[in-house]
């Protein structure tokens, strides 16, 4: 588990700004979506191309919120990182932020159907869930997926991010979702990357001006049923 410290300058900026330091003290279940971020085989298992260890450790918290989630009449959303054979769209990523040595390992294990592209075996799934493929680090970002759609015909007003990797997927789905004008919360101790230093990094980010943070417990403790 990471080290968790949000930097004094980020938690005084955010005061500065609005007035207190958590946004949403109360959360309506019905209209919360956990949108669980990538938390595949290929970011979890040793020797996977994109393995993030800490990504292991948060698994236990991430059930534990898909429970209270449901429990408060919400909606979990299982989102997959998933590469097409031709991935021509978003070259700039896949021909220049890959070496020719990783591109082919990557595009191996997030293909749909391969090992590495299934969920990770100790999450605790349930048919009712949504499950969602994104080819984008966001969710949220026009063309990526169909999360944005799907979750405005439930009703939802409500995110909670949670899964891998904190600065890039995770990061990039809350803070578009805030601009999608969700209220939009980052949980801190459900949310894994490489280091401590890059994920206390987001957690400023994200609470200076794009969303609320919280840890399991805090968020867990804000559900009410409308």
């Amino acid at each position: 588990m990471h080290a968790i410290r949000i930097p004094d300058y980020a938690v005084k900026a955010a005061l500065a700004r609005r007035g207190k330091l958590h946004l949403y003290e109360r959360i309506d279940g019905p209209r919360t979506a956990l949108v669980v971020v990538d938390m595949q085989n290929a970011f979890m298992l040793p020797g996977m191309p994109a393995e993030v260890p800490v990504a292991r450790a948060i698994v236990p918290n991430i059930n534990k919120l898909a429970a209270a989630t449901r429990s408060a009449g919400g909606t979990v959303a299982w989102v997959q990182m998933t590469i097409q054979d031709e991935f021509d769209s978003w070259s700039t990523w896949f021909h220049h932020f890959m070496s020719e040595e990783r591109r082919p390992a990557m595009l191996k294990a997030l293909s749909r159907g391969a090992p590495g592209h299934a969920l990770h075996g100790e999450l605790e799934t349930k048919p009712t869930d949504l499950f969602v493929e994104k080819t984008r680090y966001s969710a949220f970002i026009q063309g990526a997926s169909d999360l944005d759609s799907v979750l405005r015909k439930r009703g939802i007003d409500t995110v909670a991010i949670v899964g891998t990797l904190s600065n890039v997927c995770c990061e990039s789905s809350a803070r578009d979702a805030m601009m999608l004008n969700y209220r939009t919360i980052f949980v801190s101790d459900a949310n894994a990357t490489l280091t401590d230093e890059e994920h206390n990094a987001t957690l400023a980010n994200i609470l200076q001006v794009f969303g609320d943070v919280a840890s399991t417990e805090e968020m867990i403790a804000r559900f009410v049923r409308s």
